[in-house]
């Protein structure tokens, strides 16, 4: 799907959902308001602006970097609070958006954004055609194998279903066991699906089925719409979106990750990128924008550079 009709159809979709239902509580998890924001619209609280270059933090940059004073960023949208295109399908939010253009900030350069779809990125991280990208990267052992990161975040798997689902709640992925499932391409709850259908065999129930889409407004049309059960993706969006849609609730979180700024591994940018994450931090900035975003419970207490992948729930 092209940019303009991927922004033309989340901005219907958003706009739809804004007009039938207002935002949850702004002290609840995930909730699509801050304080002061009225209901209904997305937060527009300037988090940004303020933010100062720190001289000894963008000395960790290379010099070339620091010459050409500009880096190449590729970003997934389409998934709120992440990022995400506004109803008039040009403005970009998000965490996402202000993470990186706090980071850039205290770094002293311009981000050149390009958007891109989600399974994209990854692969033209290595190809060189991006200095880094961000889309709620997971970190994950096997992704470490060829990617950088550095972690601003801690979000993770979760559920989504109808107000009318009788599943209350799923500790293990047999619980899905002949239901159909949807979830975006490309992400790690992709290959945890995939990976645990065999289980359902083993355990002599009907497998569930994995329906996959590029288009994030599609999964959540495909759940509305009867044609899924269940929707599996981040915490944080899942939280963000039954706030602004009719008919649906968040039903667990299932499994806890890091999320972080992704680089080509061996990239030389890491470590200035880490020093600006906990810059952020010291002067306020970061908390200002997990409270934007309704996201308090995702902070972290320092930026690393690839952690080990946080273990969730183990198959039973």
């Amino acid at each position: 799907m092209s940019r303009s009709r991927h922004s033309a159809l989340f901005a219907l979709i958003t706009a739809a959902a804004l007009t039938l239902t207002g935002c949850a509580d702004p002290a609840e998890p995930g909730a699509g308001t801050a304080k002061g924001e009225a209901k209904g619209k997305t937060p527009s609280t300037d988090v940004v602006s303020s933010v100062k270059k720190a001289d000894a933090v963008a000395e960790l940059l290379p010099e070339e970097v620091r010459k050409a004073g500009t880096l190449r960023i590729a970003a997934a949208t389409g998934s709120p609070p992440g990022a995400f295109y506004e109803a008039d399908g040009t403005t970009l939010s998000g965490a996402d958006i202000d993470f990186a253009d706090a980071v850039a900030k205290v770094l002293g350069v311009e981000l050149k954004r390009e958007v891109a779809s989600f399974e994209a990125i990854l692969p033209a991280l290595g190809s060189g055609k991006y200095d880094l990208g961000t889309g709620n990267f997971g970190v994950t052992d096997v992704r470490r194998k060829t990617i950088d990161f550095v972690t601003y975040i801690n979000d993770g798997q979760g559920f989504a279903v109808r107000e009318d689902s009788k599943l209350k709640e799923v500790t293990d992925l047999t619980d899905l066991c002949g239901l159909n499932v949807s979830t975006g391409a490309g992400t790690t709850f992709e290959v945890a699906l995939q990976e645990n259908l065999p289980r359902c065999a083993e355990k002599g129930k009907k497998p569930y089925e994995v329906k996959t889409y590029a288009d994030p407004a599609a999964v959540w049309l495909s759940l509305k719409q009867g044609r899924t059960d269940v929707n599996m993706s981040t915490i944080n969006g899942l939280r963000y979106a039954v706030t602004q849609q009719e008919g649906l609730r968040f039903l667990n979180e299932f499994k806890r990750l890091d999320v972080g700024f992704a680089f080509k591994k061996g990239s030389p940018l890491t470590p200035a990128f880490q020093a600006a994450v906990n810059q952020l931090k010291k002067d306020g900035t970061y908390d200002r924008i997990l409270k934007k975003w309704g996201t308090t419970e995702s902070a972290i207490e320092t930026s690393q550079i690839s952690p080990p992948e946080l273990k969730g729930p183990t198959p039973k």
